[in-house]
């Protein structure tokens, strides 16, 4: 397994991208602003975006794995990479995600306790309503963890 820093053409992985963050006006806005990292293993199987949020807060903006690969630790495997790669510049590592049976319960395995919520988040800043397993996501569920 290998890590790699992408500089260039963030947009090349954008199908990887929108299965984490379905409107590609949402991830326009922290895409370039943002640290991209591809996780390899025999070829590419996850990408992650994290972003600087003052005050030695990380945010993992987007995380997703190649559908094939779910299911096999490469998101696990990112999110501790990223906490050793970035502990004692950051503090928390915080990331945002929806009240779906999918990805609530991975990121809390992770370590990661809820924070706060933002009511009506996916509501209101997405042109369409999004599903994750049945569920019509409405609240931004925030999540930290010590790094």
């Amino acid at each position: 397994m290998q890590i790699k820093a992408v500089t260039e053409n963030k947009k090349q992985h954008l199908d990887l991208l929108l299965l984490a963050d379905e409107q590609e006006s949402m991830i326009d806005r922290y895409l370039e602003r943002g640290t991209m990292y591809a996780l390899y293993d025999g070829g590419l199987r996850s990408v992650c975006v994290v972003t600087d949020e003052g005050g030695g807060v990380l945010e993992v903006k987007n995380l997703a794995t190649t559908p094939q690969f779910q299911g096999r630790g490469y998101g696990r495997q990112m999110l501790a990479w990223l906490a050793d790669f970035y502990h004692g510049a950051y503090q928390i590592m915080q990331v945002g995600t929806g009240d779906s049976p999918l990805t609530l319960p991975f990121y809390q395995h992770c370590g990661f306790q809820i924070t706060h919520i933002v009511k009506d988040f996916f509501v209101n800043n997405y042109d369409h309503p999004i599903y994750e397993a049945g569920k019509q996501l409405r609240d931004m569920i925030y999540l930290q963890k010590e790094i």
